[in-house]
């Protein structure tokens, strides 16, 4: 009773509300902001280049950029396209390319919140916390919902997800490498234990290293099989764009079918609205929010239309995949499309991505918990210390337990809480505005832009947090 319960909640959420909430919303960020994430694509590489990573240990934007990226490129990115594909056909990938730009805009909104209403780590001054709890909390001043959603994503992230994520590594190394998922789960367990216990900026020190690794190489993987493939991408491209619209009759639902799986394919993937993301958006030492709002914007570019592009190029360029096949989906259809493309190699390469992918969405995910929890401690070190231990002792118990039925009740917690927080960004829209126009503002006057933040003094957010941020920023300029 309770899995058909769980079932019929999830398809409500996923299927009948954030399917058409998530997109609705995303083109009115984008409408209201004049296409904010298009303007501005390019300025990201100068904020990143530019960023103040002050000699204090404060984080920077592109360590706070890396460590989102290590959440939103997960498994999804190998099997997830795979099951679109499976069951959408190419045209899915389309429709996972609409639904990530646009979702591009979504993402600025709520990371520019979470920086503005963000406020310092009881246990680290050089460190800052935010996300939905803390801009419902402050924005919306309802701590009852701020209460809400934490609890949400301490029970999704930092219980369930790690736990899952465990067992889908260390299976797929029993798999490949006939290694006792025991091993794997205590290697496995050790390194991730070493990481947290470090604090936030060990975990963002961690993401810094694994994942610029892990998405070039899986991006030059991806080149190799392009190169190789190089006279057919005008075809390939072609029928991408041609079965969005006219799909295979193989394709059982025909074109709804197609959009149905490529939205919901760029939506798990990137994670644009779910509410995660913020909570590392907050932590970077940056002059203006806008500034990581277009960072944080680009690591949905990253996500869905590189490292997820990455996968269906692969897959649709072999010759493995059949329109409407039935039974070879997910890791397997990915491995064996790669297999096809350079020999066995291509099988243990997979199974390789998929641990560093895996583990890099298991620190994130911790770090979403940990922040969540800070809500509500403040800082207290023995109640994040018991916290480190449960959540250790949950991925050790993952790496040998089959947790779909955990798995599939944390999408329920998932889905409740992009629901929560896409209703919050709805109603804090006009912060962002205003942001973007001061923004603005600054740039035309030829200044480098800083939050002036007695221009804002309305929305509530800690005054005293951005004045040492701005003055410190400032105080650094004028010695350079």
């Amino acid at each position: 009773m309770f899995a058909e319960i769980n079932t019929f909640l999830n398809d409500l959420i996923w299927g009948n509300i954030l399917i058409y909430l998530l997109p609705a919303l995303g083109i009115f960020f984008t409408i209201s902001s004049r296409f904010v994430q298009f303007r501005y694509f390019f300025k990201m590489f100068n904020i990143l280049r530019d960023t103040v990573h002050d000699k204090d240990g404060h984080i920077s934007s592109f360590q706070a950029l890396m460590l989102s990226v290590a959440g939103r490129v997960g498994g999804g990115n190998i099997a997830g396209v795979a099951v679109a594909i499976t069951l959408g056909g190419a045209g899915a990938v389309f429709w996972m390319w609409v639904i990530a730009l646009v979702g591009m805009a979504t993402s600025f909104f709520e990371c520019s919140l979470a920086q503005l209403y963000k406020e310092k780590d009881g246990l680290d001054s050089c460190v800052y916390r935010g996300g939905p709890a803390y801009y419902a909390t402050k924005g919306l001043k309802q701590r009852w919902l701020g209460v809400i959603i934490s609890v949400l994503l301490i029970i999704t992230f930092g219980f369930a997800f790690n736990a899952t994520q465990s067992f889908i590594i260390s299976t797929s190394f029993e798999a490949s490498f006939n290694l006792p998922t025991w091993i794997s789960g205590l290697i496995i367990t050790a390194v991730f234990g070493i990481t947290i216990f470090g604090g936030v900026k060990r975990i963002a020190k961690m993401s810094e290293v694994i994942v610029p690794i892990m998405a070039l190489s899986y991006l030059l993987i991806a080149l190799v099989v392009i190169v190789l493939n190089i006279n057919e991408i005008p075809a390939l491209i072609s029928m991408i764009v041609t079965e969005a619209f006219n799909p295979s009759s193989a394709i059982g639902g025909g074109i709804g079918a197609v959009i149905l799986q490529g939205a919901k394919r760029g939506m798990f993937s990137n994670e644009a609205g779910l509410g995660s993301a913020p909570n590392v958006a907050a932590v970077a030492y940056v002059a203006h929010p806008v500034q990581q709002g277009i960072v944080q914007s680009f690591s949905v570019f990253i996500d869905t239309i590189i490292l997820c592009s990455c996968t269906a190029f692969i897959i649709l360029l072999s010759g493995v995949y059949t329109p409407g096949q039935e039974g070879v989906q997910g890791v397997l259809l990915t491995q064996n499309a790669l297999i096809e493309h350079i020999g066995p190699f291509g099988g243990y390469f997979v199974t390789i991505a998929l641990f560093l992918f895996g583990f890099s969405s298991m620190i994130y995910n911790y770090y979403l918990a940990e922040n969540s929890l800070n809500f509500f401690s403040k800082g207290n070190v023995t109640v994040f210390n018991i916290f480190r231990i449960v959540c250790i002792l949950l991925v050790i118990w993952g790496s040998f337990q089959d947790l779909g039925s955990i798995f599939a009740f944390a999408d329920l917690s998932m889905g409740l809480l992009a629901i929560l927080n896409m209703i919050v960004i709805a109603l804090l829209y006009k912060p962002v505005l205003q942001l973007i126009k001061g923004y603005e503002r600054q740039i035309k006057e030829g200044k480098t832009p800083v939050l002036r933040y007695n221009d804002y003094v309305e929305y509530n957010f800690d005054k005293e947090t951005w004045k040492e941020i701005v003055d410190n920023i400032n105080d650094k300029r004028r010695k350079k």
